[in-house]
């Protein structure tokens, strides 16, 4: 319709319903809601093609990140859109965000299938080297990724961290990519120690951040005990 009236804005309805293919009784309400939207100068811009495309860009980047990723809240990213003068063209209520974040989940979980079967050709299986914490937000989160490619294994809610149930999440996932595991990097949890030894039978590696932070705070004593008498002198 924005084309249409674009390139002739004294077009009948007749004459607009026939270039679009939308029927004649709509035309007027389409048109109508057309002008409603034009409230500001730049308006026009999100009528166009790649206006609209921007906006579909804009809505996805902005719920991903600040949604799915950080947990941020409906009413905040709302008055983020807000003051961009988004509304007459956007869903920017509350209600609304929290539909496209459903929407936005859905699509991101189906394109990882999709991109996940594809990348499983046969034969082209390797060992992988994995890593497990626990991580809190607002829930219990378990959360295994592959050190070599970065690739997140697993991540899900968790109502505890026994090796029962590390098992039952992570297993899976490396059986469905047709991994073996090579070794899983892990702290101290005893959980996490039997998942590795006797769970996925695979070298259990400790992590190197305590051993660091000890070793730092070790020697940084001794250097600042020299630092110390070297002020003074």
């Amino acid at each position: 319709m924005f084309k249409s009236l674009g390139k002739n804005a004294t077009q009948s309805r007749r004459q607009l319903a026939r270039q679009t293919g939308i029927s004649t009784s709509s035309v007027p309400r389409l048109t109508q809601a057309i002008a409603r939207r034009d409230h500001h100068p730049e308006s026009w811009v999100w009528e166009t093609e790649d206006g609209r495309q921007w906006l579909r860009r804009l809505l996805a980047a902005t719920l991903s990140p600040f949604g799915l990723t950080r947990g941020v809240g409906v009413e905040t990213r709302s008055e983020f859109f807000t003051p961009r003068r988004l509304t007459p063209q956007v869903g920017c209520s509350p209600a609304a965000l929290r539909g496209g974040m459903a929407v936005l989940e859905a699509a991101l979980l189906e394109t990882a299938g999709t991109w996940e079967k594809d990348g499983l050709a046969p034969g082209e299986g390797r060992a992988s080297i994995g890593a497990v914490d626990a991580t809190f937000f607002q829930r219990l989160m378990v959360v295994c990724i592959d050190l070599v490619s970065g690739d997140l294994v697993c991540e899900a809610v968790a109502e505890d961290r026994t090796s029962d149930t590390w098992y039952t999440l992570v297993e899976p996932r490396f059986k469905t990519l047709g991994t073996a595991v090579l070794s899983l990097v892990s702290d101290r949890a005893k959980a996490l120690i039997t998942l590795a030894e006797t769970g996925l039978g695979c070298l259990r590696v400790p992590e190197v951040f305590p051993l660091t932070h000890a070793l730092v705070t070790r020697s940084s004593w001794a250097i600042l005990g020299r630092l110390s008498h070297a002020r003074q002198a």
